[in-house]
Parts: structure tokens; sequence; C-alpha cells
């Protein structure tokens, strides 16, 4: 199972009365991260002022509610008492007035909640949007080794799952914890107001409650960690089965395949109930010690009544400002488990922020349109590694004329593809230099460098959207008739015009519900439209048939028309007609020349040539 798999598949959500507390992911660096969490929540500070201001009011008129009420309570049993007595009775504009009271406090609480919420709730997705921001414009700042030795899953991860994770963790742990505190202290005050004995012995199931907590969390943790891990592994065979199910069929695994998937399914039901089971013997174990808890204020209340130390209504009180008391610590070992999980989520964010960027380009370093190099490219002895010590391109030199198309091959390794992303600036060379039109390119901005290529590779790479809209990625401002014009060169108008909706037919999001040679097409298409002064061909026409190539190959040598192109090919019978063909090996250029050229000399490319060629024969197609 993948990191990126197990990850997706993780719940976000409470899984039983117990579910908050299981343990997630802790952060390594525990105070340096909330540091510079705070550092970041700097900017809303005074939303957050006004949460704890909002937050302390709610609790502070919920919390006054009980005693004010209690003076009801109190009027109303002095009434009964002396009209059984025969001395007066119920004053019910004293009551009525108690109860408008209460209702006003009761209301103002429930505004300073509504206020807070809504706040912290703003916060928390601003802090989520802001994340998202910095880390796709982070994304654009990152060199390109970074996206070659790391996976996308966890880049990806990180914009969601842990954004997510961060801001639901932020939602819940931040007001949840401000309120408990202040729950906490004001009624312990209250308490202590109302009566100090009588909340000493309150105080006394705390422990036990504590205690109960700690021992069914302890032996729940265990399993909702293996119900989280053994849910991923579920997770992750159903995707791999669904994504190579025809594998599957074809090598006739479906037996082994829901064996390995029941025995994985089976594990998660034996966790999950164990799970859920101990986390849903909490409620009944806090209730059996609130309700001890109740009874003993109830029988020392009783006592202190009759002796006239408090009142009918105070007990009353004092039993609601029990039952809030030990709800408040709970959450507050609850909190504790949602920070670590805020604060891993946010050590994996801050340490992507973190990460080194692109060198800063020098803002003259643009060039004029009077200055701007048009197509003639010059290597001069570039020398490359993507590790210092372990250089891929030793010493390549090459001169390519405007409008010259230049093949380059050799075997895999030999450092084809890496030419191309020097040349596109993806990295900077080591030593020696790339120039166009006598212009370095390191002088260049990346963005202005770029705007010179087109690019077809062999990864077709479409997005979800029209046909209309794909072909039209590199230049959006094109017309409609200039896309029909671009595909119809390209010899992909013609099956276009076959789909449903034509132009408007729209591309699934992996461009499955278009054939592979289709799918280049388009991708040709689309650099025809572009229409820069150079084009990059890698592999173009590597994965598809034979027939499909020879058609691709005729667009492609329509989009290279007065262009200057760089073609990187296995499939020699593609770069016959090259100009200048480049045999590359071990990061150095072994031979040039043109195709004939090179099969008269009889070195690497004629063996290399006529081996695909013998290959073909022996085959007997």
């Amino acid at each position: 199972m993948s990191p990126r798999t197990a990850r997706r598949a993780r719940p976000h959500g409470p899984h039983g009365p117990g579910a908050r507390m299981m343990p997630g992911e802790k952060a390594r660096d525990f105070k340096g991260t909330m540091k510079k969490m705070l550092a970041f929540m700097g900017q809303f500070k005074w939303h957050l002022l006004l949460i704890l201001a909002f937050a302390v009011g709610s609790v502070v008129f919920s919390i006054i509610g009980p005693k004010v009420l209690s003076e009801a309570t109190t009027v109303i049993f002095n009434g009964v008492v002396e009209r059984i007595e025969g001395t007066g009775g119920i004053n019910f504009d004293t009551v009525g007035r108690i109860l408008l009271t209460t209702l006003a406090l009761y209301a103002f609480s429930a505004v300073c909640n509504w206020v807070q919420m809504w706040t912290m709730s703003y916060v928390s997705q601003q802090t989520c949007y802001r994340l998202r921001n910095a880390i796709a414009e982070k994304i654009n700042r990152l060199p390109f080794g970074y996206f070659d030795g790391n996976s996308t899953g966890d880049t990806l991860s990180r914009i969601t799952n842990d954004v997510d994770t961060l801001g639901q963790s932020l939602n819940q742990g931040i007001t949840q914890m401000i309120t408990s505190i202040v729950q906490v202290v004001g009624v312990l005050v209250m308490m202590l107001i109302i009566n100090w004995a009588m909340t000493l012995i309150a105080l006394i199931t705390v422990p036990i409650s504590l205690l109960l907590v700690m021992l069914i969390v302890k032996r729940s943790q265990k399993h909702f960690y293996a119900q989280q891990e053994l849910l991923g592994k579920v997770n992750a065979q159903a995707e791999e089965t669904f994504s190579g199910h025809a594998v599957v069929r074809a090598f006739g695994k479906e037996d082994e395949t829901a064996k390995r998937y029941n025995d994985a399914n089976d594990e998660l039901f034996e966790a999950g109930w164990k799970a859920q089971f101990l986390s849903s013997l909490m409620k009944p174990a806090m209730d059996f010690v609130g309700n001890l808890g109740y009874v003993a204020v109830a029988i020392s209340g009783a006592m202190f009544a009759a002796r006239g130390v408090i009142t009918v209504g105070d007990i009353q009180a004092f039993i609601q400002y029990v039952k809030n008391f030990t709800q408040p610590i709970t959450q507050l070992a609850q909190v504790s488990n949602v920070l670590q999980q805020l604060a891993a989520a946010a050590e994996r964010i801050f340490e992507f922020l973190a990460l080194p960027e692109l060198p800063a380009e020098d803002a003259d370093a643009g060039i004029s349109d009077e200055n701007k190099p048009t197509c003639n490219v010059e290597f001069d002895h570039v020398r490359f590694g993507y590790k210092p010590d372990e250089p891929v391109i030793k010493d390549f030199s090459a001169q390519i004329g405007c409008g010259q198309t230049v093949a380059i091959v050799g075997p895999t390794g030999a450092g084809k593809t890496t030419i191309v992303k020097l040349l596109m600036r993806f990295y900077d060379v080591d030593s020696g230099s790339i120039t166009i039109d006598g212009l370095n390119i390191d002088a260049m901005k990346r963005t202005e460098l770029r705007q010179l290529f087109s690019m077809v590779l062999q990864d077709t790479w479409l997005f979800k959207g029209t046909i209309r809209e794909n072909i039209r990625y590199g230049r959006l401002e094109a017309s409609d008739e200039e896309v029909q014009k671009a595909a119809r060169a390209t010899g992909a108008h013609h099956f276009i015009s076959t789909l449903p909706g034509g132009y408007d037919f729209e591309i699934s999001e992996d461009g499955s519900n278009l054939s592979q040679g289709q799918r280049q097409l388009l991708t040709i298409a689309r650099a025809l439209l572009a229409d820069r002064q150079m084009l990059i061909l890698d592999e173009a026409t590597s994965s598809v048939d034979t027939r499909t190539e020879a058609r691709i190959q005729q667009a492609m040598d329509k989009l290279m028309q007065g262009r200057t192109s760089f073609v990187i090919a296995h499939r020699l019978s593609t770069i016959k007609n090259a100009d200048l063909i480049l045999v590359m090996d071990h990061g150095d250029i072994i031979e040039q020349g043109t195709h004939e050229q090179l099969l008269e000399l009889g070195g690497f490319y004629a063996e290399l040539y006529n081996s695909q060629f013998a290959d073909f024969d022996d085959t007997g197609e």
C-alpha cells in the first residue's frame, strides 16, 4: 500500500465516542511547529481576540444561568411551604422576573456562542485558503528536481489532506480549549460560592472519572489505530483491483484477490468492533461516576439544607454545575490529541513551504522585443549532473541553425531528455553555456525562455475539458477558426468530427475516452496553434502502432516546417530526414551527421539502426 493511498483512505471524522482520542501522526517538533502556526495566525489576531471575548462571554452567561434560576426554585419552594403553613404563597411576579433574566442570560450566551463559532469558522477556512494558495504558489517556485525526487501523491496530500486536517483541528481545538478552560474555572468558582464542602465532595469523583477515561482510551487506542491502518489497506486493495481488473481477470486471479480482500476486511471488522465497543463504554462509565457524584451531592445537600446552610435552589444549581464540571475536563483531554493532529499537519505544510526555491530572477533580466532571440541554438561544452559528483552530461557541444531539425538518439540513460531539460531551464548547467542567437539563456527569465518553445511529449497530457479548450491551451486567445485550422493541419479534424459534439466533446479526466493516437494528434495540434519558434518532440510516437505512427509523423512534419526542432526518438525510422543527428552515449556526443553519413560511417548509429531492422525482420512481420 502506497503512502498516498493510505493517506487518502484515512478517515477524518470521528468513529465512535472515543474516536477523536485515537492517536494520530505526531509532530517531530511540536513546540517549534506551534510557534510557526501562531506566527502565521498573527494575521488574524483581531479575529482571535474577538473569538476569545465571545467564547468567555458565552460560557460566563451560561454558568450564571443555573445560579439565577436557582433563586426561582427557592422562591417557589418557600411559597409552597408558606401556603401549606397558611402564612403566604408563591410570588409569581418574582418568579417571572427571574425566569426572564435567566432567558436573557441564555439568549446572550447563545448569541456569543454563535458569533465565536462563526468567527472561528471564518478564521479556520481563511487559514486553509491562504495555506493552499501559499502551497500552490510554492509549487511554481520549486526547482524541477523536487518533482523528480518526490511523489506527486505526497505533494497532493499536503495541499488536500494536511490542510483539511489542520482546518478541522483548528476549528475544533481552539474553541474547545477556550470554552473548556473557562467552563472548568467558572463552574468551580460558582460551586465554591454555593458551598465549599459540597464542592470538595463533588471533586472526589473527578480523579475517578479521569482514571476511567484513561483506562478506556488506552485500551481502545490500539484498536482505533489498527482500524485506520486496516481501512487504508482495504481501500488500497480495492483501488488496485478496480484499476487493474483487466489484468486480474486475464491471469485468473479473481478468487485469490477476493480472498486477500476478505482477509483484510475480516481484520478490519475485528479491530472496528473492538474499538467501537470499548469507546462506547466511556459514556456509561462516566454516567455511573456522575450518578455517584449526584447521590453524594444530594445527600450532603439535603443535610445542609435541613440545617439551613443552603437553599433548595442552591442544591438544584449545584447538581447542574457538577454535571457541567466533568464534561469540559473530558474535552480538555481530547483537545490534546486534536492539537497533536494539528501540529503534525502543520509541520508537513511548513516543511513544504520552507523548501529551497529557484533563485529569484533579476527584474532587469527580461529581453526586449528588438533583442528577442529566435531560433539559432548553441551548446558550448555543457556539463551537468543531477548530483554534483555524478555528471550525466560531461562535455556536450552542438550548433543548431534556424529551421533545422536535430534528432538526438542513443541508448536509455545516455542523457537525451536531460539536454531538453537544460534547454528549457528546468535545470541550470553546472558549467559551459547554452545560447540562443548568442544570448545566454541564463540571462533570460524562465517564462520568457519557455515561450519560445512548444513541446509534444510521449505522455500525452490532456485535462478534463472540451477538445477545443485542450487545443487552445497553448494560446488562449486563439479563435475557433484557428483551432479548427490547426486540427485540420495535423489530421485531427476528421476524428474530431466523428465525436458527439465535435470540438465540444468532453475529454475525461485521464483522456481514456480517446485513443492514444487521437490524444497525440491533439497535443500536436495544440503545439501547432501555440506557434512558437522552436519545437521539442520527446518520443512522441513511441507508444502507438506503426499505422498511427505514420499519420502522426505526417502531422509532425507539418508542425516542424520552418521551426528549429529537437526530436528525441528511439524509433530511428522516424528521424531519417533530420538535418542533423546527434548520437549520445554516457553524456557525450560520440557521432553526428545526417542519416546517410552516419550509416556510411558504420559506427554506433549504424549498428543501432541495423539492429532495429534486424529485430523487425526476425519476427517475420
